[in-house]
């Protein structure tokens, strides 16, 4: 069992439960998924970028991310519908606690200038948006090999209904959020 469903178990359900009106431990909300997903804007003219993106995201993560492609025809930047121009990866279960104990204790102290994520970016249903610049952040990532420098976003779903409930889930769990 992971460090992070252990200290869920042991530290944040008793203190959700006290803060919040649950009758019963199954109502506390809790991790379902991570997207961690790359949009690749040269790709259009070089499709190997497409593929530099491909294995960064695997090294990242630890599974094969999906391409994803244009849903429309963009004429400005030479897009047509059916183009790969990006990839994510959805992470759950085993590998989503590995990667979030990842995130908050080895990468997001890595990133430039840090001093806490945002606590406004949530979208209403409790789920967390979080954007980096650069993928060079993650230790898996060699400095000397990558062409491009690329930004990801993570989005971690949660099951709680509201953004309070989300936020207080999130800090519990050990997520660095910006003090207002």
């Amino acid at each position: 069992m992971s460090s992070l469903k252990q200290k869920y178990g042991d530290e944040v359900v008793p203190a959700m439960m006290k803060a919040f009106p649950y009758t019963n431990r199954l109502q506390v909300p809790r991790l379902v998924k991570m997207v961690v997903s790359m949009g690749v804007g040269d790709a259009i003219q070089n499709p190997k970028a497409l593929d530099a993106a491909v294995a960064d995201l695997t090294l990242i993560t630890g599974q094969k991310p999906v391409v994803t492609k244009a849903k429309k025809s963009i004429a400005a930047f030479k897009l047509r519908a059916g183009m790969s121009i990006g990839c994510k990866v959805t992470l759950r279960g085993e590998r989503m606690h590995d990667f979030f104990t990842k995130l908050v204790n080895v990468v997001l102290p890595r990133v430039r200038d840090f001093r806490g994520v945002p606590p406004r970016a949530f979208d209403g249903h409790g789920n967390y948006t979080l954007g980096l610049k650069e993928q060079l952040v993650f230790p898996e990532i060699d400095y000397d090999k990558v062409e491009k420098v690329r930004g990801m976003d993570i989005i971690i779903v949660t099951s709680a209904r509201t953004d309070e409930e989300a936020l207080r889930l999130l800090k519990l769990l050990g997520m660095p959020f910006r003090v207002q």
